[in-house]
């Protein structure tokens, strides 16, 4: 079973922490490219280098991942706190290399930004700030304090050059600079692709709990079918029984009493059959029957719902009742009830090419710089923490007013309705009228299986 993290988490505690595996090989990669740097630059371009040092230095990092692998499964995943400190040595051990190699004035000065970069991806907010500052201060140090650049004297470069201290802090800044910007922007990256991903995942668990409770429809169905012969043979032996005993045999009560529910049971039967129409009871259902299915749980909240059908509309469009469907105009016309002051109007109207449901509300109405960004994930959650937050503090629903908390269950809604092959928009009613309005849109041959087809011609609201 895939584990996902929760999704009440709030942001900076929805982490699963780093494969230990990943570090290993990482960690390997740069001791091999350290160790071929250290081997070009001493024995073939000829540069003075403290090579027992430097090698000592690289060998630690190789002892080191050597221990990990022997101690720990490479499956394991590490804790925040674990992967921190490895990427802390990292960090530490790089430091250390240039602190015997020209300190920033060593072009590989910039490696500190990758374990930045691997935290951003992988562990907390928390945990990446830290060793941006780490590697900041580490970067400080050498700059400060460093072994000479080893130069090849009299060469083709004329000397050992002497960068002046100026040089030296832009390149601190500029690589402090870097560390800040490329962390958070790989955090940025990471953290909507892990809330995309945790919201499809949500999906996935609430479209397969609608799928259940829809299964119960199919063995409904199946039940009717299966204990009508057992049932029919049930009463056809009670009937032969009670015309076979004496009419004051003790066991007649009891044999009539079997043919009464016996045939109860398969009146109930009948009518479960019959109520479907087909295969399965309510597999297919006008499209007014479907907007009272979604209505019916939210009519007895003290908001008024009305449900408005085109008056001339021709045939009604037939729709497959499933269980994404269901859910995702349910989520829209619950979020219309949590913010209406009194009153919610759905209108549904057909054309020849397409089918449209609209849901307003007389409530705030969305906030206006969210109206682009509704329907991704967690679009609010700032808002949401804020408003839940004020909520408890206030006693109230909403102490600002505003249509705050939409973020998973919108996009939920949206994506099963979209592979229905819907389009949404959001929008504010227009002034003076006050509230949001959300509108569907179906094309006809996508939504209606009536098998009569657009014929029924042009609906008018």
């Amino acid at each position: 079973m895939t584990m996902t993290p929760s999704l009440d988490r709030p942001i900076g505690e929805r982490y699963f922490g780093l494969r230990l595996d990943t570090l290993i090989r990482l960690r390997w990669l740069a001791i091999s490219g350290q160790t071929l740097a250290i081997v070009v630059v001493h024995w073939v371009l000829g540069f003075t280098l403290p090579i027992g040092a430097c090698l000592s230095v690289v060998a630690l990092s190789g002892w080191l991942n050597l221990a990990l692998r022997l101690r720990n499964p490479g499956a394991r995943r590490l804790s925040d706190v674990e992967a921190a400190w490895l990427l802390a040595y990292d960090i530490l051990q790089l430091a250390a290399l240039l602190f015997l190699t020209g300190g920033l004035s060593n072009p590989f000065a910039f490696l500190f930004l990758a374990p930045v970069l691997i935290s951003a991806t992988a562990l907390s907010p928390r945990t990446t700030i830290l060793l941006g500052v780490l590697a900041a201060t580490c970067a400080a140090l050498v700059g400060l304090w460093q072994m000479p650049l080893p130069w090849v004297d009299g060469g083709a470069l004329g000397g050992a050059p002497l960068l002046p201290p100026v040089y030296l802090s832009a390149i601190w800044c500029a690589l402090a600079i870097a560390i800040a910007f490329i962390g958070v922007h790989a955090w940025r990256v990471a953290e909507e692709t892990r809330e995309l991903s945790e919201a499809l995942a949500a999906t996935e668990l609430v479209l397969a709990r609608e799928q259940h409770l829809s299964a119960l429809d199919g063995l409904a169905a199946a039940a009717a079918h299966e204990l009508g012969t057992p049932l029919g043979t049930i009463t056809v032996v009670a009937k032969e029984l009670a015309r076979s005993l004496p009419p004051d045999s003790p066991m007649s009560d009891d044999i009539s009493l079997l043919g009464e529910q016996a045939e109860r049971c398969r009146a109930i039967l009948r009518t479960l059959t019959s109520l479907g129409g087909g295969d399965a009871p309510f597999d297919r259902m006008p499209v007014s029957h479907i907007l009272e299915d979604v209505v019916a749980p939210h009519r007895n909240f003290g908001i008024a719902i009305e449900v408005t059908m085109p008056a001339r509309g021709g045939a009604e469009p037939i729709i497959a009742r499933n269980p994404g469907l269901l859910y995702g105009l349910g989520n829209i016309v619950e979020n219309a009830v949590d913010f209406a002051n009194g009153r919610v109007d759905i209108v549904a109207n057909w054309t020849e090419s397409d089918m449209t449901v609209t849901v307003t509300d007389d409530g705030p109405g969305f906030p206006p710089e969210l109206i682009d960004s509704i329907g991704a994930p967690y679009v609010t959650s700032r808002g949401r923490h804020r408003w839940r937050r004020e909520a408890e503090e206030e006693g109230e629903e909403n102490s600002e007013g505003r249509r705050e908390g939409l973020g998973l269950g919108v996009f939920i809604a949206k994506t099963l309705l979209e592979r229905s092959g819907a389009e949404l928009s959001f929008l504010n009613r227009a002034s003076p009228a006050h509230g949001a309005s959300v509108s569907v849109r179906w094309p006809r041959r996508a939504i209606d299986i009536s098998g009569e087809g657009p014929a029924g011609g042009r609906g008018e609201g």
